[in-house]
């Protein structure tokens, strides 16, 4: 059994939806799919909820009759028959008249999460109606009866396990078993939702449960290429990459998917691919355990970053000095994603400035402290470990003419990064494609 995720592009409108339902089922074999909530659905959601927030119901009301004449619209275009139009209308009427309840009562993050659920909730029961309707033997199996975080707000792994096999186990014989993306309960009971990757989480944590031939993750692009196709001329998809690599490259730009999300299916041993929705025969990108020696597979930028940098003579030779400014950090709970560091000084970057004032303040007990903001980090991943000789060398010769502020390189095997001025991106990401990926 595969495991195939759609986002929510793939699932957008009444179209995608009935060619999504051609993908699930073209294989003839009986897949576990993963569904997103409609494009823009959980943006409105979120809308709604903060209309509530500010205890304006004829707002939020609003906004709920606007993407519940969306939704019934969709309902006339996908269904060719009144029997099904009139199950999923009745469906959704339910569901709207649910989300207007929340007018009348108390809000607070709970009722937001209750609420911004309903996003996938709808998704599955209209593509499970329209397969249904097309003579498929599909499923729908609640994510909310199978995902769960613990006191930690992690996946409850052991939890999910017993519950997707349990669930499968008990229905034997569908074509298709159809759940939810991004939405779980925690450890008490309550609706809640998975945050960091939301759907891509999902599909990799059912996959590496159920022990899957392959985990799926369709998008509206041809795989993770080599560099960003929106800024850089000729960039290609990268056929196949390594998970450490795929981690890096999430983390540090690349949008298709997020750093954490392909960890269950790394520790499972399960391949994950990225395919395009828009082109189902292009062959896409394969993630697995497989380290290709040698070779370059592709560079990422991750923007608005801030560096920070702490100059001061009594640093030298002074012990605990590097804890005490990491310390610093850590309470405010910034993480740090470059370091670098002298004699008589040190230089980290974030990603997230909302305590930098603060931070800032506290540095100064120990030294000089200089900001810079509006930088970009520029990283390259593939085969950096110490016996592939010369790469890193050809990375810092492509950047010749422009100008670093700090290069991190040895803290992994794969990743060699570069701090240049927001400026700088296009031409440093050119400069890196044309002579990392010269044909």
């Amino acid at each position: 059994m595969k495991v195939l995720k759609f986002g929510g592009t793939s699932v957008g409108t009444p179209q995608r939806m009935q060619e999504v339902s051609r993908l699930i089922t073209k294989d003839g074999v009986a897949n576990l799919v993963v569904l997103s909530a409609m494009s823009g659905t959980t943006n409105t959601l979120v809308e709604i909820s903060d209309y509530l927030y500010k205890k304006n119901p004829e707002g939020a009301n609003t906004i709920i009759n606007r993407l519940e004449q969306k939704y019934m619209d969709h309902v006339e275009k996908l269904y060719n028959s009144d029997e099904w139009r009139n199950k999923t209308r009745n469906f959704l009427q339910e569901e709207f008249d649910y989300l207007r309840s929340f007018t009348k009562v108390h809000f607070t993050s709970f009722e937001e999460k209750v609420i911004l659920a309903q996003g996938e909730i709808m998704s599955t029961n209209m593509v499970t109606n329209y397969m249904k309707e097309c003579g498929v033997k599909a499923i729908l199996l609640s994510a909310l009866d199978i995902v769960r975080t613990d006191k930690n707000a992690e996946p409850d792994f052991n939890y999910i396990k017993e519950r997707i096999n349990d669930a499968l186990k008990n229905n034997p014989g569908y074509d298709t078993y159809i759940t939810q993306g991004f939405i779980c309960r925690n450890a008490y009971g309550e609706v809640d939702n998975l945050l960091r990757g939301g759907s891509d989480y999902s599909a990799c944590l059912l996959g590496a449960a159920i022990q899957a031939e392959e985990i799926q993750i369709w998008t509206d692009i041809d795989g993770m290429h080599n560099n960003d196709p929106r800024i850089v001329e000729n960039t290609e998809p990268v056929r196949q990459m390594h998970f450490e690599e795929a981690a890096e490259l999430a983390y540090f730009g690349a949008k298709i998917l997020h750093p954490t999300c392909i960890q269950p299916a790394k520790f499972a041993g399960v391949p994950v691919r990225l395919l395009n929705t828009m082109d189902p025969t292009a062959p896409g990108t394969i993630i697995n355990n497989d380290f290709q020696h040698g070779t370059i597979k592709a560079v990422a930028a991750k923007d608005n970053i801030t560096c920070v940098q702490i100059q001061s003579s009594r640093m030298l030779l002074a012990y605990g000095f590097l804890r005490k400014v990491f310390e610093i950090f850590e309470s405010y709970k910034t993480s740090i994603d470059m370091v670098c560091t002298s004699e008589v000084g040190v230089s980290v970057t974030i990603d997230n400035p909302t305590h930098l004032a603060s931070i800032i303040d506290e540095l100064k007990k120990y030294g000089t402290v200089n900001v810079d903001k509006d930088m970009v980090i520029i990283c390259v991943v593939g085969d950096l470990g110490p016996e592939n000789v010369g790469f890193e060398t050809i990375a810092c010769e492509a950047l010749r003419d422009v100008p670093v502020r700090m290069i991190s390189f040895g803290g992994s095997s794969h990743n060699i990064s570069f701090l240049v001025k927001k400026e700088h991106k296009k031409r440093t990401l050119q400069a890196l494609s044309n002579t990392l990926f010269k044909k």
